[in-house]
């Protein structure tokens, strides 16, 4: 798994782990992580604290993970005993995920990821849509108002934001499509549920030397206006003002990383 070249890995206790295998899965989870520890930032995955299996899949977390994903975030109530239960395990220095994939964790985004208790988020479609009552569709027409709700919520509340994922894991072409959208749209990363799909991830979400040349350009001559009293510039073509300079800087912050 470390060979994917992925930034994380996250081993799933909930969505792919059976009802009547969540014991193994928990086993899987003591058995694998130290051997993965060393190559990679790993995470588990557990189950919604709704489930029988909560308490038992925190109880499970060995030492050294980087993490732990919480599925179907909803109330601050539920955070607030979230924070209590790893409090007292002393899991509460681990970088806390949390999955904004259900109608009311959507609705009630911008204040769950204000939350302490809360360091990263993703989006959820497939389950958002599933508790919608709604129909999955490759244009993502029917999640676009919950994926930008999101990404706006991850935003104020200074919280790095991953995207869906793309179950198809052969199409390529909407695993790219999707990439670039969600970075347009503010998102820092993409959840991958195939290796193929890790290239593809990076390769969006890395600006590219076109990007990076032009960026420096662009702010090299926009701040020797500035240096003039100039607010505002063409720069090929293009009308070049403070909004587009931050968005030049970002691109360069990014290279960077």
């Amino acid at each position: 798994m470390p060979r994917t070249g992925a930034d994380a890995i996250v081993i799933d206790l909930e969505d792919a782990t059976p009802p009547n295998a969540k014991a193994d899965g928990r086993a899987n989870l003591v058995e694998l992580a130290p051997e993965l520890i060393d190559q990679v930032a790993v995470y588990v995955r557990v189950n919604d604290d709704t489930t029988e299996w909560h308490e038992d899949d925190l109880d499970s977390v060995p030492a050294g993970l980087q993490g732990i994903v919480v599925p179907k975030i909803e109330t601050i109530a539920a955070l607030d005993a979230l924070q209590e239960r790893l409090d007292s395990r002393g899991l509460s220095d681990l970088v806390l995920i949390g999955g904004v994939e259900t109608a009311l964790g959507v609705a009630d985004a911008r204040e769950l990821l204000a939350h302490p208790v809360i360091d990263a988020a993703y989006f959820g479609a497939e389950d958002f849509i599933a508790d919608m009552g709604g129909v999955r569709t490759p244009s993502n027409a029917e999640a676009q108002y919950a994926r930008s709700q999101v990404a706006l919520a991850g935003r104020l509340a200074e919280k790095l934001i991953i995207d869906q994922i793309v179950a198809d894991f052969r199409d390529d072409d909407r695993c790219d499509r999707e990439c670039r959208e969600a970075r347009a749209m503010g998102y820092g990363g993409k959840l991958c549920i195939h290796p193929a799909q890790v290239a593809i991830a990076h390769a969006a979400f890395t600006p590219s030397e076109e990007e990076v040349d032009r960026a420096r350009r662009l702010l090299a001559a926009y701040g020797e206006a500035t240096a003039g009293g100039v607010a505002s510039i063409a720069f090929e073509g293009q009308m070049v003002d403070e909004p587009v300079a931050i968005q030049a800087r970002r691109i360069l912050a990014l290279a960077a990383e």
